[in-house]
């Protein structure tokens, strides 16, 4: 890896620059100082990573929000994906209640 990095000047600093934005959310402990480094480490990334900085700059107030809680939408998101995933299998149901029971079975806890 220390080999690649060195070689490609561009690809390291890109590496470089995606561990030091996980460092900011390992390492912050409140909102006011992890919206100060996210937007420092943003004026140093805009030239690598464009498009990741257009994407935290529309949802600045949601991730700075990790800050306060250290929580996130992930378990939320999971089940959304797999809800979806259940309607594009679904289409062979003969009704909604089938439908609806496919739901159910998939989030059953076994015991």
């Amino acid at each position: 890896m220390d080999d690649i990095l060195k070689n490609y000047e561009e690809l390291g600093s890109t590496y470089r620059l995606k561990e030091k934005l996980r460092q900011i959310f390992n390492t912050c402990e409140n909102w006011a100082d992890g919206l100060l480094r996210i937007t420092n480490w943003m004026r140093k990334a805009i030239y690598y990573l464009p498009k990741s900085c257009g994407v935290i700059r529309r949802w600045l107030g949601e991730i700075v929000a990790y800050f306060d809680n250290r929580t996130t939408q992930g378990v939320v998101e999971g089940i959304n994906n797999k809800l979806k995933v259940i309607k594009r299998r679904s289409y062979g149901f003969r009704n909604f209640d089938n439908f609806v029971l496919r739901c159910e079975l998939s989030f059953a806890s076994v015991s």
